[in-house]
């Protein structure tokens, strides 16, 4: 590889905005490393882009893909955890193994992902989460149980996060991207994945701060 300026880790990068992500980070010229759960993303090949092999929910793969990051890499500028799941986002009643699915994936494999890749952060790094506005307590409604539980939860892991690292100049925040047009937000959302990762880099950039939620798609922190 090359040596472009920094360094990005971002998860589940196959589709949507992940992989709006790696398109928009690879034209600023930031060498990536990206995870899908084949280990491959046939859709982009570019000196600076790294695949790894990574399903969340999996303890070995999850062990696998810390371990070659660690090797690979220096330091990590830029940690961006998109892997997600919503297989009950239009469900009322909770049902045990979307639960288990939303909640490993969302949760635990983001906590566990990013934990033991802290070490490799370089100063002024910053860490996204890529969450949900209906993870917010004021949005609460009768759809998606366990999708808005997820949410809730890793907003609040970033907030905790955020406080454990504010000595150490890493900012971590989570980020609302708005209606995005992919699997979860179907055709008639108003946002594209590309327009969704414009918004995500300025964020990143310009406007979010450390340990607040912010919504990329109206350009604006939020009280949790």
């Amino acid at each position: 590889m090359n040596n472009p300026i920094k360094t990005a880790v971002i998860t589940g990068i196959s589709s949507g905005i992940g992989m709006a992500l790696v398109k928009k980070l690879l034209k600023e010229n930031y060498n990536i490393i990206g995870t899908t759960r084949s280990g491959t993303l046939p859709e982009i090949s570019h000196e600076n882009l790294e695949v790894v092999q990574l399903d969340v929910t999996d303890s070995q793969s999850l062990k696998n893909a810390v371990q070659y990051i660690n090797n690979q890499t220096k330091k990590i500028d830029l940690f961006i955890n998109n892997a997600g799941a919503a297989p009950d986002v239009f469900a009322i009643e909770p049902e045990a193994d979307a639960f288990k699915l939303t909640i490993d994936t969302n949760v635990t494999g983001s906590v566990f992902f990013t934990e033991p890749l802290l070490t490799k952060l370089n100063e002024g790094a910053k860490i996204v989460f890529i969450s949900s506005n209906m993870g917010l307590p004021r949005n609460a409604d009768v759809n998606g149980p366990s999708y808005r539980m997820s949410k809730a939860a890793i907003n609040m892991y970033a907030a905790m996060l955020a406080k454990r690292l504010q000595g150490k100049n890493i900012s971590v925040t989570p980020v609302h991207p708005g209606w995005v047009q992919t699997k979860l937000g179907g055709d008639q959302a108003p946002l594209t994945a590309e327009i969704a990762a414009d918004n995500i880099y300025e964020a990143i950039n310009y406007g979010m701060e450390s340990g607040r939620f912010y919504d990329s798609a109206l350009g604006v922190s939020e009280e949790y």
